[in-house]
């Protein structure tokens, strides 16, 4: 459950570190984010020399979160972190590699190029 403030990872190489969300997408009322949804959010921290600078403003995907999640068959997947992977107005990742364990909830909502690059698939 990610709100507006939430800190956030970044789990590919796209250049940002860590981003600060300001707006859930999916209707004026939304107010929290879990899996597989879009925010909208803010460069905090980023590395030197990469497109993705500090102050940039971004949309990313939700891929990780720390509340847990209840499956249709009844088991519950938490994470250690919360975390995003940047995307593109097309929903193509800017990154070229991901990093960390992905849910299989990522395929389910239409992100196959993300769920595809993920290393490890929970």
């Amino acid at each position: 459950m990610i709100q507006e403030r939430s800190i956030l990872k970044v789990a590919d190489n796209s250049g940002a570190k860590t981003v600060r969300c300001f707006r859930v997408l999916g209707g004026s009322r939304k107010r929290y984010a879990t899996i597989g949804d879009i925010i909208i959010a803010s460069v905090q921290v980023a590395e030197p020399r990469k497109p993705i600078k500090k102050k940039d403003v971004v949309k990313a995907v939700l891929v990780r979160q720390h509340h847990p999640l209840r499956r249709p068959d009844g088991s519950v997947i938490r994470f250690d972190e919360n975390a995003v992977v940047i995307i593109d107005d097309k929903k193509e990742p800017k990154g070229t590699r991901i990093f960390g364990p992905i849910p299989r909830e990522i395929k389910e909502k239409g992100y196959e190029t993300v769920f595809s690059m993920a290393e490890e698939i929970v």
